[in-house]
């Protein structure tokens, strides 16, 4: 794998981590199993093309998600580590109906290393009805991580919360180093805007 083994400047080794997201707009917290705050993040509003920070406790930028193309339905983001400039890894959401499908690519082979998919595709289908949008707004979003061949690398799963809540959880990951799939998840949650 051509992946960047570790993102400057910070630790995502651990297994579980939990992000939370301001009540008000897109600004996520996330905090390590220990609870302690490791990155924070605030997605800018108004921008054509989508390129927000992931910053330290002490605000030190350590990667970013940068949107590769001006309007992105379902389009490419590049995770960069700031230090470096290298990418990362590029998600890739896949354009579906009932569910989202996001794809972990390995930057430099176009590869793809794991796979992001929600589930409970009835709940998205009613999500999708205007009349029950607000209703099911209060149903936590829940993802599973798998490697290519299907095997279980890990959970997004959220709570019932007024603001959003969720608790990611990484296993075994195979050839995927567990910082790119840690920092996926934590961009996958911001860009689905849940």
């Amino acid at each position: 794998m051509a992946f960047t083994d570790v993102i400057a400047g910070i630790d995502l080794t651990g297994e579980r981590y939990t992000v939370k997201q301001s009540l008000i707009r897109n600004k996520y917290a996330v905090y390590d199993g220990n609870g302690s705050l490791v990155l924070k993040a605030k997605q800018k509003l108004f921008k054509m093309k989508e390129d927000f920070p992931f910053v330290t406790p002490d605000g030190e930028t350590v990667f970013r998600v940068k949107a590769q193309n001006l309007l992105d339905i379902a389009g490419d983001y590049a995770i960069i580590d700031e230090r470096s400039g290298e990418t990362i890894a590029v998600l890739e959401k896949q354009f579906t109906f009932l569910k989202h499908v996001w794809r972990v690519k390995d930057p430099d082979h176009d590869g793809v290393v794991a796979t992001v998919e929600s589930r409970g595709a009835l709940v998205e289908l009613l999500r999708h009805i205007p009349i029950l949008e607000i209703a099911t707004s209060f149903i936590p979003h829940k993802y599973t991580i798998e490697s290519p061949r299907g095997d279980s690398l890990g959970e997004i799963a959220g709570q019932f919360s007024f603001r959003d809540v969720y608790e990611i959880s990484i296993q075994e990951t195979g050839e995927a180093p567990r910082e790119a799939l840690v920092a996926s998840a934590i961009a996958i949650d911001a860009l689905e805007g849940n």
